[in-house]
């Protein structure tokens, strides 16, 4: 993987989105996806949904999930799919994938267990 890009949000976040095989985005987030944070998540996803054939949002160090998190990829789900590029989650933790499925996103966004099977599925 190369050509690495950090964006640091308030304390509790931080995104890194990298470039893997195929020139597909790889977005590891790690902290809470909260209110204070999902403007620039949801910047970094969009920015990857226009300008790479598909990406996948790392969700293994995610602890906390709220409303507006879920509105941040359900925003870049839809703008991956107007664009004709995939987009998937990968490796949420078990409470978070909980969040995922209580509302339904798990059923709008594919969900990988790994970001291996994420990034060859």
């Amino acid at each position: 993987m190369a050509d690495i890009e950090g964006a640091a949000v308030p304390e509790r976040l931080l995104i890194t989105r990298t470039t893997a095989d195929g020139g597909v985005s790889l977005v590891t987030v790690t902290g809470e996806v909260d209110l204070d944070g999902s403007g620039q998540l949801l910047d970094v996803l969009l920015s990857c949904v226009q300008t790479a054939p598909g990406t996948v949002v790392d969700f293994s160090e995610v602890h906390f999930l709220d409303s507006s998190g879920i509105n941040v990829l359900i925003a870049a789900h839809r703008a991956a799919e107007s664009r004709g590029v995939w987009f998937r989650l990968a490796a949420p933790r078990q409470g978070v994938l909980r969040v995922l499925q209580l509302v339904g996103v798990d059923t709008l966004i594919v969900c990988h267990p790994t970001v291996e099977e994420a990034l060859t599925a």
